[in-house]
């Protein structure tokens, strides 16, 4: 487990944040611009020290301020990714990683050189100069040189928030790879909520210096009463397996968990079997009382209203959904809510276009 406690104050700003999270997996801090995700990344790092403070990561305590305790940043066992890769311009790639690696006694290290390398695919660039990488290049260098210091917990404090669209969709399938691959928990800081969804296990939603919500991802990004549920990105993460493929029309399909029900996908070919995730807006979501299957619309799920909440526009409700054990959300008009009759326990239909689902 990550234990963490922290009381700061500035002036116009306080930070008290009391927080338990899986000591694997990603775990994202999620917030508006000053919020305190980055203030609270630093504190983990000793980089700003909390009057009041305890930061233990699963069997190290860094911080105890009630028992005198606090170890130097230089000396915690983490990998820290700025937005900015930060990189030296005089040193070549490979020189870069090699500083991170000469962090770490040969005894202690669990990355090494070509494992870093092959994770990040930057194989290919060690003997370039940071002025001739891309912002995406860059990026997974430094990725790449915080591993080689074989980190107990790596920080990534918005990592992609300099790169344009398609950068980022560079550097994406990489960052899931680490999640994949790698036993190192990390927190991720972040205010785009579809980067989240993709990335993270566990979602802390901050906001004014307090931790407003902590939990799993799926069931965080649906509740109704967390302020998640009313931007125009508001959505649910489905996760399931991969059960089929339709190689005509690159469709796969995904099976839900715990439940023979089923989506479809626009998506490159995957094995059978593999994990999948998903993200799918509450926009995109449509109601019907019977399942119409002269439609254009792929994905008809048998759902179970579950509660409404009023949303941010006037016309709009918002509607939790349980497709056998998955929470769905789904933003409706005020009217639709009244020709369908929508009420707590009722069965509908959910429709979801295939070309909708974020994979």
């Amino acid at each position: 487990m990550i234990d963490v406690r922290l009381k700061l104050a500035w002036p116009g700003f306080d930070l008290d944040v009391d927080l338990h999270v899986p000591g694997r997996g990603v775990t994202a801090l999620y917030g508006d611009s000053g919020s305190g995700k980055t203030t609270c990344l630093r504190c983990i790092a000793g980089l700003e020290r909390a009057k009041e403070g305890f930061v233990q990561i699963n069997d190290e305590v860094w911080q105890d301020s009630a028992n005198g305790i606090f170890v130097p940043p230089h000396t915690r066992a983490l990998g820290y990714v700025f937005q900015e890769a930060s990189l030296f311009p005089h040193l070549s790639v490979l020189a870069n990683l090699e500083f991170g690696l000469k962090r770490i006694a040969r005894s202690q290290r669990r990355v090494d050189m070509t494992h870093a390398s092959e994770l990040l695919g930057i194989g290919h660039l060690l003997e370039r100069h940071p002025q001739h990488l891309s912002g995406g290049e860059r990026q997974r260098v430094g990725i790449a040189r915080a591993l080689l210091t074989s980190p107990k917990l790596l920080l990534m404090d918005e990592p992609l928030a300099a790169l344009d669209s398609r950068r980022k969709s560079e550097i994406l399938p990489y960052l899931q790879r680490l999640h994949d691959e790698l036993d190192i928990p990390v927190l991720y800081v972040s205010h785009a909520q579809d980067e989240v969804a993709r990335l993270a296990d566990h979602l802390v939603l901050l906001s004014d210096g307090k931790a407003l919500a902590s939990g799993p991802i799926g069931e965080t990004l649906a509740r109704l009463d967390l302020p998640l549920a009313m931007g125009d990105d508001a959505g649910v993460i489905i996760e399931g397996q991969v059960s089929a493929y339709d190689a005509a029309y690159q469709l796969l399909s995904l099976q839900l968990p715990a439940t023979e029900m089923s989506i479809r996908v626009t998506h490159a070919p995957l094995a059978v079997g593999k994990a999948l995730r998903c993200k799918v807006h509450a926009r995109d979501i449509s109601l019907a009382l019977t399942n119409d299957a002269a439609s254009s619309i792929l994905n008809r799920l048998p759902v179970t209203v579950v509660s409404e909440q009023a949303a941010d526009n006037i016309a709009h409700v918002l509607i939790r959904l349980d497709a056998g054990g998955t929470p769905l959300l789904a933003r409706i008009t005020r009217f639709s809510r009244d020709q369908l009759g929508v009420y707590p326990g009722q069965r509908l239909w959910a429709q979801i276009k295939a070309v909708a689902v974020l994979a």
